[in-house]
């Protein structure tokens, strides 16, 4: 993989994801996803699981334009319970690692008033760039 990982001097490194990312290739865009399965049904109404729902979601979606989980460089994840997300940390880092590997993009994780869908708990949009 060619993506650098951009790291200010003197800034202490984060835990999980990156501070910056430097990539070149072709440019996906994956839209938000839910944690709901193919057929658009959730078989969970349990955080830690829609994430990792939505997480596959999203690599499948890079998948299909011939990259994988390491060629993601960019994530926003949406949350409706930020308390519910920080006292489940570990849980989330052992169903990210299972899902998206070691790969650590850059960042960010709001939380929100409400998801479109009203099971969803989760919703996590991603960028990722697949080496020319």
């Amino acid at each position: 993989m060619s993506n650098k990982i951009i790291q200010p001097e003197g800034w202490i490194a984060p835990k999980g994801y990156a501070n910056g990312i430097e990539a070149r290739g072709r440019q996906i865009y994956v839209g938000g996803q839910i944690g709901w399965n193919a057929e658009c049904k959730f078989e969970t109404d349990d955080l830690v699981e829609q994430i990792r729902q939505a997480l596959q979601n999203c690599v499948d979606v890079v998948r299909t334009a011939g990259g994988g989980p390491e060629h993601i460089v960019r994530m926003t994840w949406y949350l409706k319970d930020k308390k519910e997300y920080v006292a489940r940390l570990k849980d989330v880092g052992v169903v990210y690692r299972d899902v998206i590997g070691r790969n650590y993009p850059a960042m960010s994780a709001i939380q929100i008033a409400d998801l479109v869908e009203d099971e969803a708990k989760v919703e996590i949009e991603v960028t990722a760039v697949i080496p020319d």
